[in-house]
């Protein structure tokens, strides 16, 4: 069943999966995804490691805390849900590229 299987080999693609994970931790910190509710009443931009790097809200807002928070539940949401999809991305695209059963 393991015929031709070289654990030294899957060693090996072991620990490229882990440089390459640390290696795409590092680039999502300059990666940028903004979102915007309420019309863009409220726009959230955070880095690919899902830190809040820039807030604004429309001077409008101040007057409506529920409404407030609501927004900011929702473009936070929305911007954590970007940089979600772009890590997955990233880690199908470094998955593909290696082949375990290779020559």
């Amino acid at each position: 069943m393991f015929e031709g299987f070289d654990m030294g080999k899957m060693s090996e693609m072991m620990s490229q999966m882990q440089d390459k994970a640390k290696e795409i931790q590092e680039q999502a910190k300059n990666v940028q995804f903004t979102a915007k509710s309420g019309g863009g009443l409220v726009e959230v931009t955070i880095n690919g490691a899902g830190e809040v790097i820039d807030l604004n809200i429309d001077d409008t807002m101040l007057e409506d805390k529920e409404y407030l928070q609501i927004l900011l539940m929702s473009a936070m949401n929305d911007a954590n849900q970007m940089a979600e999809e772009n890590k997955k991305s990233q880690a199908m695209g470094a998955m593909g590229s290696m082949n375990p059963f290779g020559k």
